[in-house]
């Protein structure tokens, strides 16, 4: 009796221990490179196929592995399988090098920065949909799917995470679970591969059915956590003081245009004037440091996120910019100064400064002028230097043909950096000598591309404008409907143009002209270029040949090439990437000019701390296209943005003045006053 006792008690036991999931997680890190760990689960008991609940947002329940995980994060990972028994498992990736460290360093103070001063919503909302489309599941170039069979009906209801269809991953059964309950249509037989060809034949993951849901319910990530969309502080304050101006200056983003192409002509140059540069130098200069991979890369982000209707509220993002960078280009001017050798130093740092301080409020001038000019240096070196070098070398080292590139970075920043440094070095007479030829090749080259596809689709445009308003004011819920579309426009836009950032101020301060308030109407062409023609056309290209409705699993520049090789043909590639190392080097050289004038206005306007700062930043040409700096140059390219912050006070608090210098101009161009020298 005894014995049978102990028999039935192993037996308990070992049904009991079987039931209780074992597993461990695998870390690999093949090199000291950031954000490179490979994490891999491992399960030895329980019943299988299994669900992965990880804690990123992007990462599927059917991934059991999971790739480039930053070292020093925390990864955690809960494992449920058929018995509903789960496994919690977590680690922490370990640090191997410098550059890791320095990562896990700036990554926490980066989230920080970005939650709390630029992106922490306002307002938010979380996103609901109708139905959810399933797609093959983990999907992976190298790995065959194919359906085995459908575990439920066409047409059946079913529960949320209910296993509905048997999957082949090469050899191994694995499950397709609903999202949410509701109705399932199927989309593919047994059989069937579970991959489409896209236009550039690379796999993509076929959809396989959708669940159509009694009433609306919160969208799921892939990790089945729920998604929510809001109002960032620095897109509202963007906008805001954009919107101010535009009513505070009596619509000149309008009234303006007629007069600043008369400006831009050189209808009222005269030659006798103080500065360094001409109206269209100071203009094209100052679109050299806008009009670039912003234009490439930033539409695509929007289309991607917020679908063709985030394109119309970039459109009107740029309108009410015009404003911002008129009132900011015209203090630009105003309190610019010239030294003894005739060499002009101006932009907020002066006017925040100097203008404040005729108001009576000389600390806070001080301070936001300071804060301002260390933002702007950091700027110079991150997004406007690092991160246009890395940029450019990935689209040349991406070109068919040149992928030999990708193993010598460091050779093509040594290139970048020569070229830049001859440049440079002549000051900001070099500067708008190459880019008075520079700017309007690359956006001729660029918008040409671009005009040959929206002619071959001449047809459409009208149904491609429709698709542009219809989505912004009837946006699906699964982008965040009508607010979260137009958040994702106005962010880029501001991304793309920097009206309100303040940069341009500085590169316009050197125009020659005694008459600032001609200079900002100049200015104001700047983002209705940028913004509103050559974004518009991005756009366009990406709904003519399809990729405005599916991305095909491209991303940012990216998405752009291959929108354009489908448009023309292979040999768009070259064009792009062509047109992506000019776009970069012309930014390039233009925030060098930027970080300049806010490195001497804080350290002195001597020789010996230009040269210094033009070796430091030819150094940072170097790095940015030799190695990856992962969050260090999130912060950099985020300091671009945060001149926003004292910028846009300071010219709020200046407006005043602006808009009575505004109505004396016109008045003395109407009544003859100020004349034509051409």
């Amino acid at each position: 009796m005894k014995l049978v006792l102990l028999v039935f008690s192993i037996f308990v036991f070992s049904l009991f221990s079987n039931a209780q999931l074992k597993g461990e997680l695998t870390v690999t890190d093949s090199s000291g490179a950031i954000t490179n760990a490979h994490i891999k689960v491992n399960i030895h008991s329980g019943e299988g196929p299994y669900r992965y609940y990880w804690n990123s947002e992007s990462a599927s329940i059917y991934q059991d592995e999971l790739n480039d995980v930053m070292e020093g994060s925390d990864v955690r990972v809960t494992v449920v399988d058929q018995n509903n028994d789960s496994l919690h498992l977590e680690t922490r990736i370990p640090i191997t090098s410098t550059m890791e460290r320095m990562e896990s360093i700036m990554k926490p103070i980066v989230d920080f920065v970005a939650e709390e001063l630029f992106f922490k919503p306002i307002y938010s909302q979380k996103v609901m949909v109708d139905s959810m489309i399933l797609q093959t599941p983990f999907f992976d170039q190298e790995i065959n799917f194919s359906l085995k069979k459908w575990l439920v009906e066409d047409g059946a209801r079913v529960k949320h995470e209910q296993p509905i269809a048997e999957i082949i991953r090469d050899t191994n059964l694995m499950y397709l679970y609903a999202v949410g309950d509701g109705v399932l249509h199927q989309m593919v037989q047994p059989g069937d591969d579970l991959f489409v060809l896209g236009r550039m034949n690379n796999k993509l993951p076929r959809k396989l059915a959708y669940v159509r849901y009694d009433e609306e319910r919160l969208f799921m990530n892939p990790n089945h956590t729920t998604k929510t969309t809001g109002v960032p502080l620095i897109v509202v304050w963007l906008v805001l003081g954009a919107l101010f101006f535009t009513i505070k200056m009596k619509l000149i983003n309008f009234r303006g245009i007629p007069h600043a192409l008369q400006l831009v002509k050189g209808a009222y140059d005269n030659p006798d004037d103080k500065g360094e540069v001409s109206h269209f130098q100071a203009l094209v200069t100052a679109l050299s440091g806008t009009v670039g991979l912003g234009n490439i890369a930033g539409v695509a982000v929007a289309i991607s996120l917020g679908g063709a209707g985030a394109t119309f509220w970039m459109i009107v993002a740029g309108l009410l910019g015009m404003a911002s960078k008129f009132i900011e280009c015209t203090l630009g001017v105003k309190y610019r100064t010239l030294d003894e050798n005739g060499v002009v130093s101006g932009g907020p740092m002066y006017y925040l400064s100097r203008g404040l301080e005729k108001r009576n409020m000389k600390g806070l001038g001080k301070v936001l002028a300071f804060v301002f000019a260390i933002l702007c240096i950091g700027a110079s070196f991150g997004g406007g230097n690092m991160f246009q070098a890395n940029q450019a070398f990935a689209q040349a080292s991406g070109v068919p043909g040149l992928e030999w590139m990708k193993e010598y970075g460091i050779y093509f920043g040594i290139l970048m950096a020569f070229f830049v440094g001859i440049v440079i070095i002549g000051g900001i007479k070099s500067i708008a000598r190459v880019t008075d030829k520079v700017v309007p090749v690359m956006v001729g080259v660029y918008v040409l591309s671009a005009l040959i596809i929206i002619f071959m689709n001449i047809t459409e445009v009208g149904d491609a404008f429709g698709q542009i308003v219809d989505g912004a004011f009837n946006a699906a819920s699964i982008r965040g409907g009508v607010i979260g579309v137009l958040i994702v426009g106005f962010q880029r836009a501001a991304f793309s143009n920097e009206a309100g950032v303040g940069s341009a101020s500085i590169a316009h301060s050197a125009a020659k002209t005694e008459e600032h308030v001609s200079e900002g109407i100049v200015a104001l062409l700047e983002p209705f270029i940028d913004t509103v023609v050559v974004c518009t056309m991005t756009a366009l290209v990406l709904i003519f040949t399809g990729f405005a409705r599916d991305p095909q699993g491209f991303e940012g520049a990216e998405l752009t090439t291959n929108a354009f090789a489908t448009g023309l043909g292979p040999w768009a590639i070259y064009v792009l990437a062509f047109a992506a190392v000019l776009f970069a080097f012309s930014t390039m050289i233009s925030w060098s000019y930027y970080g300049l004038k806010a490195w001497t206005y804080l350290f002195g306007n001597t020789r010996k701390m230009e040269n210094l700062y033009k070796v430091i930043f030819l150094g940072f040409v170097i790095l940015g296209s030799s190695i990856g700096l992962g969050s260090v140059l999130d912060f950099s390219d985020m300091m671009i943005l945060g001149m926003a912050f004292p910028n846009i006070l300071g010219l709020v608090l200046l407006s005043g003045e602006v808009r009575r210098d505004l109505s004396d101009y016109m008045n003395r161009v109407k009544t003859g006053v100020i004349q034509k020298f051409k």
